[in-house]
């Protein structure tokens, strides 16, 4: 049974930071130089979660029927990653938003299946890593998104039921681990997890500008 929410647990990539679409792109060049395509739909297998889960290079030496040097391949999509995310900021209407649940009284949390050097390295970057009371990112559970740990994990540090969390996600795999965990969710889908089914998600917006209103609704209703 959900609860009032006491938290805001925010997902990291393509949420926060539009750090996904520079990532597809970058592996869709690697597939479009081997002679195949990278369809979406395809990609956001391994949206919210990593390659144990589904895996480009898998994939790509599945396509070509044979396995590939990656080494230099790598090098050269990471620094293409590098410079496509020079000077990136927050999303539109997240700095607003966080703000907004500040002054509102949520603890806030932001939750990712990437590296702490990353999620921690780029909030501090825009300028919001003191917004949040955690950050809980892929070496603080045994398990990442799609599965619940994380956000169990995050539940357990803010010590409060899971119930009382709202999770915003950009992500199916994300929504999923909220879902599993007992959390309350919006789904942001992005340019990059547009294309996806958001059904299993309790609610869809379309930028984060909209989140404080529909927090609000969410407290009415749970109020009534």
């Amino acid at each position: 049974m959900q609860t009032i929410p006491r938290a805001l647990l925010y997902d990291f990539d393509g949420l926060i930071v539009d750090t996904e679409w520079p990532i597809y792109q970058a592996w869709l060049q690697t597939f479009q130089d081997h002679g195949h395509a990278l369809p979406l739909e395809v990609f956001n297998q391994c949206i919210g979660t990593d390659f144990e889960t589904w895996s480009p290079k898998t994939h790509l030496e599945n396509l070509t029927g044979a396995p590939i040097e990656w080494s230099s391949l790598d090098d050269a999509r990471q620094a293409s990653i590098e410079k496509n995310l020079e000077g990136a900021q927050a999303m539109t209407g997240i700095p607003e938003a966080v703000e907004w649940g500040r002054k509102s009284g949520f603890l806030m949390g932001v939750v990712s299946s990437s590296s702490h050097r990353w999620v921690d390295g780029w909030l501090r970057k825009i300028g919001l890593l003191d917004h949040f009371d955690i950050t809980v990112c892929r070496d603080d559970a045994p398990r990442i998104k799609p599965a619940p740990d994380l956000y169990l994990e995050a539940a357990q540090r803010l010590k409060i039921d899971p119930a009382s969390c709202l999770v915003i996600e950009d992500s199916v795999n994300g929504i999923k681990a909220a879902k599993a965990a007992g959390m309350a969710n919006v789904a942001i889908p992005n340019r990059v997890t547009s294309c996806c089914d958001f059904s299993l998600s309790d609610h869809v917006i379309g930028s984060a500008r909209e989140l404080p209103a529909v927090i609000e609704r969410i407290q009415e209703a749970e109020e009534n």
